[in-house]
């Protein structure tokens, strides 16, 4: 190996393992609906922190738990929330998405077994930057809101 070709493969060397310390996406309190036997669906809910000073996006999702796994929103469309399937949900440099009942979240379809409170979803992440991080998310009962009461 001449001496150039030996700079060269440091050089590359270097850059390469810069890139291994970019910024990573910091997941918060993530948590699986529980939902009763033969209920089709279920969601994932968390919260995404991209500390660092470039845009990123989650642009997808894959989980054992479900036959397929979308990334949705819930729209206001004719006086009625809709849920919607999204590509991409948007994660700004410094800036917190908050994934919650209402709004983002990660749609489980088709399960493939019960969610009962106390189980565990792995579910593994997928960035636009081709960056992955699996997780598990506990199993949550989440109580809905109460119908407003009419007279």
């Amino acid at each position: 190996m001449t001496r150039q070709s030996a700079r060269l493969a440091i050089g590359l060397l270097a850059a390469w393992s810069l890139g291994l310390q970019a910024a990573e996406i910091a997941i918060g309190d993530p948590y699986a609906r529980a939902v009763p036997p033969g209920q089709p669906n279920s969601a994932v809910f968390m919260s995404l922190h991209n500390p660092s000073s470039d845009d990123r996006a989650l642009v997808g999702a894959e989980s054992p738990v479900a036959e397929v796994v979308e990334l949705h929103t819930h729209l206001q469309e004719g006086g009625m929330m809709r849920m919607r399937r999204i590509e991409r949900i948007e994660l700004p440099a410094g800036e917190r998405v908050v994934l919650q009942p209402g709004g983002l979240h990660v749609m489980l379809i088709g399960l493939k077994q019960t969610l009962e409170p106390g189980a565990l979803v792995a579910l593994t992440l997928r960035y636009d930057d081709g960056g992955t991080d699996t997780i598990q998310a506990p199993v949550r009962r989440i109580e809905a809101p109460p119908m407003p009461h009419r007279q």
